[in-house]
């Protein structure tokens, strides 16, 4: 954000505890075990966290998950996969999801991700426009020169290790600070965490950019437009709120998340998530 912290300085100490994003993030929780961990301090300009996850499942399970508009790098290994590769474990660079991701969790598995700020990925492959990779899921030899040790990452039990492996990976990249990815940074902070942001028009104004440069730049290191990254943000506090208000007042809500009705509001959440809000209400108290 142009008026708002830089690189690192948005958040605060160590990687954030609150379940945006996840669908039915309690239910998950008894199915897997979840952790986020601080990357190095040179990395945290760029990064969100990394996230571990280990499972062992009597029966399948199905994990949701709305997309924060982040690239993610996934190292995961399926013991009981339906492919060699998905058997013998992989990495691959996740661009920006731009519907409800799925994933079928069964036997035992594990995975180990890099969520890097939205704007952050760029300066670990500057060669490629964040916009190539959204809706795609790429091998990650073809987007980082060097991809991350499979074995360091993937096999040891003690996590402190797996860390330092994601970390000794990145770090040989050696990113280098870009004054756009940190702009790009900065402006999907305020986004983020400013609901009185509504309109590209008004963050290009702010920025004090045309909103075709600010289309431009967010492409290029975002890999989506503004309009999509605050309609992202605002659905991820709608189902917040529809998980765990079972009295949310829906139209107040859309007011206050910048839509003109309640029925907007609900097409766009349903459009995403592929049921209406009041799917997940938790039944009122007795």
């Amino acid at each position: 954000m142009a008026t708002g912290p830089g690189p690192g300085q948005g958040h605060g100490p160590g990687p954030r505890r609150d379940t945006r994003g996840i669908v039915d993030a309690p239910d998950l929780f008894t199915h897997v075990r979840f952790r986020r961990r601080e990357p190095a301090p040179a990395l945290r300009p760029y990064l969100e966290h990394y996230w571990l996850i280990d499972w062992q499942l009597d029966r399948p399970y199905a994990a949701h998950v709305v997309p924060h508009p982040s690239v993610n790098l996934v190292a995961q290994r399926y013991e009981t996969g339906e492919t060699d590769r998905e058997r013998a474990g992989y990495a691959e660079v996740a661009g920006i999801a731009l519907g409800l991701f799925t994933r079928k969790l069964t036997g035992r598995g594990r995975v180990c991700g890099v969520q890097f700020r939205p704007g952050g990925f760029r300066p670990f492959a500057p060669e490629h426009a964040l916009s190539d990779l959204t809706g795609h899921r790429i091998d990650a030899a073809e987007v980082l020169r060097t991809p991350p040790d499979l074995h360091a990452v993937l096999d040891p039990d003690d996590e402190d290790t797996r860390v330092a492996a994601l970390d000794a990976c990145l770090l040989a990249l050696e990113p280098r600070p870009d004054p756009q990815a940190t702009l790009a940074m900065e402006l999907v902070d305020r986004v983020r965490t400013d609901r009185s942001v509504r309109r590209t028009g008004q963050l290009a104004r702010d920025a004090g950019l045309s909103p075709r440069t600010l289309q431009r730049l967010f492409a290029a290191y975002v890999g989506v437009g503004p309009k999509w990254v605050i309609l992202r943000y605002r659905i991820h506090e709608a189902l917040e709120r529809a998980e765990s208000d079972p009295a949310v007042e829906w139209a107040r809500l859309a007011a206050d998340l910048g839509y003109s009705d309640q029925a907007h509001l609900v097409r766009d959440f349903t459009a995403t998530v592929g049921v209406p809000p009041t799917a997940f209400a938790p039944p009122p108290p007795p």
